[in-house]
């Protein structure tokens, strides 16, 4: 009987609980009241004939197709991107840390817009994650513990567990990751702003749209009066907790990429000392007595991401040697490359040098990975650190891009700001122009009372000045002063004769003279 029940019982590999217990797919419930309470699966499929067989081929298909993908995708892990399996591949550390990397740059490189993922590709990049973040249920450690015996003593072992970095840190970047795409949900619904082609924007402006550096990206358009208070608040809001979700990412990257071994062949490419990998000037700046990092970073040009990655490479370049050089002065008592700087010093200019790199990462969050960093990364074998090195890399891309997105609607808000207290402004200005023209109309206009200031003084006008009368008070008065200086400057000729002292005495007679 047991076995007749069991025959009855037995499953079929192309049946699914999910279905059986899914009303939407068939219509009607898996449970009955009659006989035993349970119909077999081939009871089932028959009662429901036709509808309940398209959906199970649906289900085999999608089956077996996740099935060849996850088998392409370990294929190319295993042969080390080399298929042509001569041994030629890279290792595991890094084909798992290249299938993250191309992962993401196929989920999220397209990602223009603040809109939602689509949900065929949100499923994929959950699905295609968890079979290359599964690898780490096998990386584990050995960690002492105790257990009881038959004799009730308590036995020391080694027991497995999970690597504490993979612990830690898997569980945070999978709560950031949940964070970013739930920031994308919440723009479903929006409509305070739109997009539109750059190609169509420029040709209504007769601009050239491939001169901007991010000529690839559609314009950010606002309505007219700019964005609701209510909308710019929240515009905010999702900004600083994207903000959040960044500096966390970065914080694991770095953490974790200052574990990975330094190469070899990296080491050997740098120079002999710090001040010649950092340049006279950069040298004399950082190891000034009086160091300002504000004031260093800002006075460096920083124009270019070119420009950006080179002071970056420079200064990693002489943290390490610095570091080397401390490292070997304290296990041998005297540096293999010769040392004219103090270990104080040597410490304090590293500090200093680390804080220009804090710096320059979180003005500059987008920014490409130094040399240091690749030539760890491509040689690097520690497959637990490869995974949380990319993982928490393509976060922190996605939180840098989804943060400038809404830095572009924030800017094309401002730029309508501008212009609305632009107009607003010279519309002032020309009521105010008006109203001053409308007042001096109103004061120039005479009344049929009115009364001049030379009415006041006493003045009474000629025939020649009452052509005048229209004149203000003021310009009359000017007027009536100069017609009293003309008859003041007459001709010379009308002048009474003068005569010198001289011919006086000429004229002058003496008393015998007159008599």
């Amino acid at each position: 009987m047991v076995r007749t029940l069991g025959r009855k019982l037995s499953w079929p590999r192309s049946f699914s609980f999910r279905k059986m217990f899914d009303g939407r797919n068939s219509g009607h419930s898996s449970f009955s009241s009659r006989g035993d309470g349970m119909h077999t699966p081939e009871h089932e499929l028959a009662t429901h004939g036709m509808d309940a067989a398209p959906s199970t081929r649906r289900g085999k298909q999608s089956r077996r197709s996740d099935i060849e993908v996850m088998k392409e995708r370990f294929a190319k892990l295993l042969l080390g991107e080399d298929m042509s399996g001569g041994g030629d591949g890279v290792t595991s550390a890094l084909a798992l840390s290249n299938a993250i990397t191309k992962l993401a740059d196929s989920m999220f490189g397209e990602q223009m817009k603040l809109q939602p993922m689509y949900p065929e590709t949100k499923e994929i990049w959950r699905k295609e994650m968890d079979w290359l973040l599964s690898v780490i249920d096998h990386i584990v450690q050995f960690v002492p513990s105790k257990q009881m015996g038959k004799n009730g003593q308590f036995t020391e072992i080694m027991v497995t567990k999970q690597r504490d970095d993979l612990l830690t840190n898997i569980p945070a970047l999978r709560k950031l990751d949940s964070v970013l795409l739930e920031t994308l949900d919440n723009f479903k619904d929006q409509k305070d702003f739109w997009y539109v082609p750059r190609d169509i924007d420029d040709a209504d402006h007769n601009g050239d749209w491939r001169r901007d550096e991010n000529w690839w990206l559609p314009v950010v358009k606002v309505p007219t009066d700019g964005l609701s208070e209510e909308s710019r608040r929240w515009l905010q809001n999702q900004k600083d907790s994207v903000a959040q979700v960044l500096k966390a990412a970065t914080a694991i990257n770095a953490h974790v990429l200052s574990e990975m071994h330094i190469p070899e062949n990296y080491i050997d490419s740098l120079p002999k000392n710090g001040k010649t990998s950092l340049g006279d000037f950069l040298y004399k700046s950082i190891t000034e007595e009086c160091f300002d990092p504000d004031y260093f970073v800002s006075f460096l040009d920083l124009s270019t991401e070119h420009k950006v990655l080179d002071l970056k490479n420079r200064i990693e370049a002489s943290m390490v040697i610095w570091k080397r050089k401390m490292c070997q002065k304290e296990k041998d008592g005297k540096s293999q490359w010769g040392s004219t700087v103090s270990l104080e010093k040597r410490e304090l200019f590293e500090v200093r040098a680390e804080t220009i790199l804090v710096m320059l990462k979180q003005q500059f969050p987008g920014i490409p990975q130094s040399s240091l960093e690749v030539s760890k990364i491509k040689n690097n074998k520690d497959v637990g650190q490869a995974i949380l090195e990319s993982y928490s890399r393509v976060l922190e891309s996605l939180a840098s891009k989804i943060m400038s997105r809404i830095e572009n609607v924030l800017e094309a808000d401002r730029l309508v700001q501008r212009q609305l207290m632009g107009e607003a402004e010279t519309r002032s200005e020309s009521e105010a122009e008006s109203e001053y023209e409308e007042t001096e109309k109103v004061v120039a206009a005479e009344t049929p009372n009115s009364r001049k200031l030379s009415d006041f003084i006493g003045w009474r006008l000629s025939s020649d000045t009452k052509k005048h009368s229209s004149m203000s008070d003021i310009e009359f008065f000017h007027r009536v002063e100069q017609e009293k200086e003309k008859p003041m400057m007459k001709s010379p000729r009308a002048l009474p004769k003068k005569f010198s002292y001289l011919a006086k005495l000429e004229n002058m007679r003496s008393p015998s003279d007159r008599h």
